[in-house]
Order: C-alpha cells, then structure tokens, then sequence
C-alpha cells in the first residue's frame, strides 16, 4: 500500500474535513480569509488529520465527530506553523511563500491566533471534557517545545536528550493528541488510548527525525523549503549533535561554529563532516526505531485496511524522499 492507496482509504472522510475547514475558516475580517485560505490550500499533506481519521476508522468508529476533530487539529496545526514562520523569518514553506513573506508579521501572529481560538471554539461545539483536555494540554505542550527549541538556538552544547524533548513537545504531542482522540471518541479502554497516543508520538518524532535527514541530503524542491534553513537559524539538530559528539575535534569545532554563528558560511563543511561521522545513518536508524514502536502499538488492533494503512505509514515515515 503506497501513499495514494493510503489517502485514498481515507477520501470521503477527507472531503468533509476540507469542507468543514473551509466553512469555519471563514471570517467577516478579509484579511483573515486571505490569509488563512493560503497556508490551509498550500499543498500541506493534511498528515495529522489523516492520522486521526485513519485511527478511527482503525478502530471501528462510525460517527461523525472525528471530522470535526480532524479539522480542529488541522487549524491548531496552522496555527503553530503561521508563527513557526515568523520565529523563523521563513520565507518558503511547502514550495511557496510563507505568510508572513506576503502579508507581515504581524497579519500571521495575528491570524494564527484566530485559527487557536476558532479551534477552542469547534471544541466547545464537540462538547467532551476529555477530548477538550488533550487538546488543550496538546497546545500547550507545543508551546513549551517552542520555547524549548528557541532555548537551543544557538547553543552547541544541547545534547541529544534535549533535542528529543523539544521534538516529543513541539511536533509529535499533535500526532500524539490525533491518534488519542480516536480511541476516546470510541470509547476505548484507557489501556486502548494510551496504546493509540504512543502510535502517533513514535510516528511523529520519526517523521522529525527524517525531516532533520533530509535537510541535509534532499533538494530543496524536493523538500518544499531552503535546504540549510535550520542550520542558518542555529539549531542544533540530531545530525549535527551527533556529530560534534563523534566527529574529529576539527569537525566538532566547524558544526559549533556553523550553530553560533551564520550556519549556512560554512553549510559545504558542516554537510562534509555530517557524512563523514555517519550522522546521517544515525539519525535515520533512530527514525527507524521509533517507527517499529508505532507499529508495535498496534498490536492490540483488529486487522483492517486502515490498520494497515497506519502500518504503511509508519514505514512511509522514514522512506520518503520529501
């Protein structure tokens, strides 16, 4: 089952999500409509939407609220990326201009916010005290592991342990909270959530993990964004950890400089060196890892084609190429 099988299992339900975030997208302020129709059309995978209705279905759930919350967790995701942007002062994201290239910083912080705020209020219409606590404790969470990662910035000395926490706050607690909510919108056993919130948090941080790959060894069409972007924004990612950890004292020195200083001066010795001490392959067979714990969550699932769609994509995880 490749990407488009996956997708595909999953294409009515993804139909109405697209339906119900264009409908609650909309506002009487334009700009906000401008604004957010951009970053939600700009050809973003819609992954941890996906996720959930995968789960859900994975699960045997035959509602409807997991459309609602699919597209609750895509505003928040939005939201978190429109701000991620101006952090950054990222100017391509997905291939195209970021927001904030077109409209300012500000008109991203702010309608950012709109989008959280409309997602609390698409919570309230759900009306479940559980699924509002995960999200909110979701949300929250990530904006610790942004102030985490702000905190790393610049700073060559994060370790590893460090750098995989701001990874589980900043971008697996959504895939995490995603894949939790199926099994509590069923009903399932605790035991049940649980094993689904530890599916989408493996998932999630193998995904980061082959993101911090492919930054060094993937084309910038490919990716969607400048290659080298995190490293002339200073942050110290598994690849370059490992490195000034295993690599030759000249090595270690060149990755400490580039993370100090304007990374991309010295992008062609830092990419050197992270080849050199096998970086590369670390990172990924910690990306492994993590993907063969998302699939040995599964365990306790009925056989289905959507178990096996969460299956494929636990592997896709860490085969892509973009």
């Amino acid at each position: 089952m490749n990407i488009d099988a996956i997708y595909d299992l999953i294409a009515e339900d993804m139909k109405q999500v697209n339906a119900t975030i264009l409908k609650r997208l909309q506002s009487e302020i334009v700009l906000i409509n401008q604004v957010g129709t951009h970053i939600i059309n700009s050809g973003g995978k819609r992954l941890r939407p996906v996720i959930h209705l995968l789960c859900a279905r994975a699960i045997g759930y035959n509602a409807s609220q997991h459309i609602d919350l699919a597209a609750i967790i895509e505003f928040i995701h939005t939201a978190t990326l429109l701000h991620d942007d101006v952090v950054d002062a990222s100017e391509l994201r997905r291939g195209q201009e970021t927001a904030n290239s077109l409209w300012g910083n500000e008109a991203s912080v702010l309608v950012g916010d709109f989008l959280y705020s409309r997602a609390f209020q698409m919570m309230v219409d759900v009306g479940d005290m559980q699924i509002m606590a995960i999200l909110a404790n979701a949300t929250n969470t990530i904006a610790e592991g942004e102030v985490q990662q702000l905190l790393n910035v610049h700073d060559p000395d994060t370790t590893e342990q460090r750098y995989l926490d701001v990874i589980h706050n900043k971008t697996a607690k959504l895939f995490e909270s995603a894949s939790e909510l199926a099994a509590v919108l069923n009903n399932e056993s605790s035991e049940a959530q649980t094993a689904m919130a530890h599916y989408g948090m493996h998932l999630g941080t193998a995904f980061q993990l082959i993101d911090d790959v492919l930054d060094y060894s993937a084309s910038s069409e490919e990716m969607g964004k400048n290659i080298g972007d995190d490293l002339a924004e200073g942050k110290p990612t598994l690849p370059l950890i490992y490195t000034m950890q295993h690599g030759t004292k000249e090595q270690a020195e060149v990755v400490s400089k580039a993370i100090e200083e304007n990374g991309l001066d010295y992008i062609d010795a830092v990419t050197e060196a992270i080849h050199a001490t096998g970086a590369i392959e670390y990172t990924a067979d910690c990306a492994r890892k993590e993907s063969d714990l998302a699939i040995q969550a599964l365990n306790e699932l009925e056989n289905s084609e959507y178990k096996t769609a969460l299956v494929e994509l636990a592997k896709f995880a860490v085969s892509r190429k973009f």
